[in-house]
């Protein structure tokens, strides 16, 4: 696989003329010892909706209104998955996750930020990436972060059924042409024999598939990166390579 793995897809180029810009080193989050640089673009005018499916299927992830791919220097171990939802087999395991989720309702609701959400994910960040860039997040950046869009994007509430609806867990997702797109998702950290990061991932193939979308994006996989393992357990998953999208093979 190259090393610099930022190719323009020829439908991108097409769109119109866009400026791509690229980030100075920085210590990688994923694996220590390494730097990372990002290629960007904005997601901005009327073809922003269509810009953002383009570069989504060349391996973008969207924040805010800026599209990026990483584009590091000696190293290519992002690599961006989904799930192919026709192929997706529910197994013994999911079944379990399911039936101990099954108490909790999905509500799709606009991108719109509450402190219901906010203090749900401080919770969230404190408990499972406390240190990390995002630790620090305050209200304003957490409503940025969803409402900041020129997309097609939605909230997934997940709620305990009941009188008082215990919010349990939010995902941020935008609606391409052929799939939905897993922006960020977060859940409450004191529920672990649920299992809320899987169920989330599960309840958005039952969504496409009613939909008939074809994909979930799962945004990137790195190989020997414990926080990113989870998404190696959704199988069959395709990952995009220099020739495009296929099976992922694991060593």
């Amino acid at each position: 696989m190259s090393s610099n793995p930022f190719t323009p897809d020829a439908r991108i180029k097409a769109a119109r003329n866009i400026r791509f810009y690229l980030t100075a080193p920085q210590p990688c989050p994923y694996l220590p010892g390494r730097r990372e640089r990002k290629v960007f673009t904005a997601l901005d005018g009327a073809d922003a909706v269509e810009l953002n499916d383009n570069l989504t299927h060349a391996g973008f992830r969207r924040s805010q209104n800026i599209a990026y791919r990483p584009a590091c220097d000696m190293c290519a171990s992002c690599v961006s998955v989904r799930v192919p939802v026709n192929r997706f087999e529910t197994n013994r395991r999911w079944r379990r996750v399911n039936k101990r989720n099954g108490d909790v309702v999905a509500s799709l609701v606009p991108a719109h930020a509450t402190y219901e959400h906010f203090d749900l994910l401080k919770r969230y960040l404190g408990s499972r990436h406390a240190g990390g860039g995002m630790a620090e997040m305050s209200a304003f950046d957490y409503a940025a972060m969803v409402e900041e869009t020129t997309v097609r994007t939605h909230l997934v509430e997940y709620r305990l059924d009941g009188t008082d609806g215990q919010l349990i867990g939010c995902a941020l997702v935008d609606v391409l042409e052929d799939g939905l797109s897993l922006v960020y998702s977060f859940y409450e950290p004191d529920m672990e024999e649920r299992s809320l990061g899987s169920f989330i991932v599960l309840d958005h193939i039952r969504q496409a598939r009613e939909a008939r979308l074809a994909h979930i994006y799962l945004g990137y996989w790195i190989a020997g990166s414990a926080k990113m393992a989870y998404k190696v357990q959704f199988q069959p998953l395709e990952a995009l390579g220099p020739t495009g999208w296929g099976d992922l093979e694991l060593a």
